[in-house]
């Protein structure tokens, strides 16, 4: 595949820096990633760009990965937090970030969060109305089945705020479950200010293969189009299940069956509409 590739949903974090107390102990994931090591993966996979992605709910995460793209030009830009559940605080966060040109959009933890109604609650959907008037799209991660019912009324609520469901929503492997979930995402899809990124589809405890992603894949071609769907490698969160490499090769595999022209947007065209992401060169 010779087209120019985004990836838009890479994380780099530093033990360090901050916690992630969502990390297991002990596992693959509990270290430190470094921009040199993902900067190897994306060379393997000959990818020139990509986003990075908030891993925790705090500003030193946030400081780190602009600190990141002052220093490495193949960054474009950035998803940090900001605290959502309040305004004021949120506004005075999104000034301070904005003056960074690699910001680029917010997210928060909602899978981690204790509060089920968190997308639903009155302050954050001020806060959420800030992000709407200031251009930055929302990041919505690992959203079923608590928060992806959420989704529809949220965009339907705040039409001019783009919203975008980081892997699919997490599509359940149970075809019962995943008929629910697919019902869910075409709710969601109908509004247009929703968008979805190819990204995060390892199911638990199966391998990641063109058979086993494929169905969600093609779905979310149906649902959203080229033009709303995006390219994520999700690294290092696949380093447990055969790397960045392994990701790549599936998703690839999949999105070099459509058209050169839907090809073009879901690998780079739709990142530079909602993260205005450039392409930046080392």
């Amino acid at each position: 595949m010779t087209e120019r590739v985004v990836d838009t949903h890479l994380h780099l974090w530093d033990l360090t820096v901050g916690g992630y107390a969502w990390l297991p102990p002990g596992s693959p994931l509990h270290r430190t990633f470094t921009a040199g090591q993902a900067r190897r993966e994306l060379d393997a996979a000959g990818i020139a760009t990509a986003v990075l992605v908030q891993a925790e709910d705090s500003e030193a995460d946030t400081e780190f990965m602009l600190a990141q793209a002052d220093a490495h030009d193949w960054i474009a830009g950035v998803v940090g937090w900001v605290r959502l559940d309040d305004p004021d605080t949120a506004r005075r966060q999104l000034d301070r970030w904005q003056r960074h040109p690699a910001f680029r959009g917010v997210r928060h933890l909602v899978h981690d969060d204790p509060r089920a109604d968190f997308l639903d609650l009155p302050a954050v959907r001020r806060s959420l109305a800030l992000l709407a008037e200031r251009g930055l799209p929302f990041d919505v991660p690992d959203a079923w089945p608590r928060h992806l019912r959420q989704v529809a009324g949220l965009a339907a609520a705040l039409p001019e705020l783009t919203i975008v469901v980081d892997h699919l929503g997490k599509p359940p492997a149970d075809p019962a479950e995943f008929r629910d979930w697919l019902t869910t995402l075409r709710a969601v899809a109908a509004h247009p200010n929703t968008v979805a990124k190819l990204s995060g589809l390892q199911r638990p405890g199966e391998p990641l293969t063109v058979g086993s992603a494929r169905p969600a894949v093609e779905a979310a071609v149906e649902l959203f189009g080229p033009d709303r769907l995006m390219y994520g490698g999700d690294w290092p969160m696949t380093v447990p299940h055969g790397g960045y490499g392994r990701a790549w090769e599936v998703l690839s595999a999949l999105i070099g069956e459509l058209p050169a022209p839907d090809r073009a947007r879901v690998l780079a065209g739709t990142a530079s509409a909602v993260y205005g992401a450039p392409e930046r060169v080392r």
